[in-house]
């Protein structure tokens, strides 16, 4: 079997690059080892760049239809009541078009994007296969699935490994990666939300951080820090926990997910390598403190579509357009666009990943003297003439010229 190109993962990344090859008329399928969708939420945070690339797709409108904006985020030092107030963050001036980060569980997002490929290019994401082999040409490169019981062979110009932090696509391209575990553990849950009150609030407790996001539906996420210890996905765990620190806490009984995770990083050392190229996790899988993880995976896809429509549209003679019979080799990184593009992203996803390890600092369990050191720079960034750009960098404003 044939394609143009076949992406890796259906997945956010991997869905939405899709659907960007489909609206320029590039041939696409879409492999993914999971017989049925993903079920629980997972990441929740879409910011103002990543609600202009679902421009691309016609898709901004409805999705900030059934999301949460969140136009400002609350800071609380170490302690509970009102003297633990650190200040206020706006997001008011933070882009003119999209001035808020939207909450919107990935469940939701992955539906959204599937239903509009399937719009586009109808039977383009192929369910249950698993790959298990990859071999390269200067021409393209060959793919093997298991499919149930059967085995398939498919043929492409480039294969886009969109596979998450464990990419099987990055291993069997031989893409080395550099690994950092730091060790931080949370516990995360969604929850029923009387108040339904649209902030976003951060609790910076001295036993470690405890974050509060509005969810569509009534519901608010709950992440707490539990230090080096991963400890047991139980709701009674996790409120438990949160009324300690802050007097406040879900009600249990209304979970409709938890999870506990370890804050991990993992850079691929190339994105680009012969006919393979590499785009979110699979690339940069990063701290998800901050939700910054989607968004960088989708500049990755705007990044990369009109670099591979060039490539299948392209000819020989054609300026800045690359065919497999024009350059020696048929090595994507020996072509300009392309060596740009790994250059660009992987920067990119550095400076993703040292502002997700400060946030990550910031909220750790820490002694009493460190907290007040702490919140009075806390509390004078928060009032001072830098709020703006610290609202900036906080939803990934500097995006755009990374």
């Amino acid at each position: 079997m044939r394609t143009e190109v076949l992406v890796v993962g259906a997945g956010p990344t991997g869905l939405f690059l899709a659907g960007l090859l489909a609206t320029r008329g590039v041939e696409v399928v879409v492999l993914e080892q999971r017989s049925r969708p993903a079920e629980h939420s997972r990441a929740i945070g879409l910011h103002p760049p990543a609600l202009h690339a679902l421009e691309g797709l016609g898709m901004a409108e409805a999705a900030v239809a059934e999301g949460v904006r969140v136009r400002r985020g609350v800071g609380y030092g170490d302690g509970a009541g009102p003297g633990s107030l650190l200040g206020e963050l706006s997001l008011d001036r933070v882009d003119a078009r999209f001035p808020f980060v939207l909450t919107l569980p990935q469940v939701c997002t992955e539906q959204l994007l599937a239903a509009r490929l399937e719009e586009l290019a109808p039977g383009t994401v192929r369910r249950g296969r698993e790959v298990t082999g990859l071999r390269q040409s200067a021409a393209g490169a060959t793919v093997v699935a298991r499919a149930g019981e059967a085995e398939e062979q498919w043929e492409a110009r480039v294969v886009i490994g969109a596979d998450g932090t464990r990419s099987r696509v990055r291993e069997l391209a031989g893409v080395g990666s550099t690994a950092r575990d730091w060790g931080d553990h949370y516990l995360m849950g969604d929850f029923d939300d009387p108040d339904g009150e649209p902030g976003a609030h951060i609790h910076l407790h001295r036993d470690g951080v405890v974050e509060r996001f509005p969810l569509p539906g009534g519901r608010r996420r709950w992440v707490v820090h539990t230090g080096r210890e991963r400890v047991p996905e139980r709701a009674g765990e996790l409120a438990g926990r949160a009324f300690e620190r802050i007097g406040l806490a879900p009600e249990p009984d209304t979970a409709t997910m938890l999870s506990a995770f370890t804050v991990q990083r993992r850079l691929a050392g190339r994105m680009v390598s012969g006919r393979t190229v590499l785009a979110g996790d699979a690339a940069h899988g990063i701290s998800p403190i901050g939700g910054q993880g989607m968004t960088l995976g989708w500049l990755d896809a705007l990044a990369l579509a009109p670099l591979l429509q060039d490539l299948v549209q392209g000819g020989p003679g054609r300026p800045g357009r690359l065919s497999a019979d024009d350059r020696p080799g048929g090595r994507l990184e020996d072509h300009p666009g392309f060596a740009r593009f790994d250059a660009r992203r992987r920067r990119a996803a550095r400076i993703a990943a040292r502002q997700a390890e400060v946030n990550m600092l910031l909220g750790r369990p820490m002694p009493s003297a460190a907290c007040r050191v702490r919140d009075a720079t806390v509390r004078t960034a928060l009032a001072a003439g830098a709020r703006n750009r610290l609202a900036r960098l906080y939803t990934m404003g500097w995006a755009g010229r990374s």
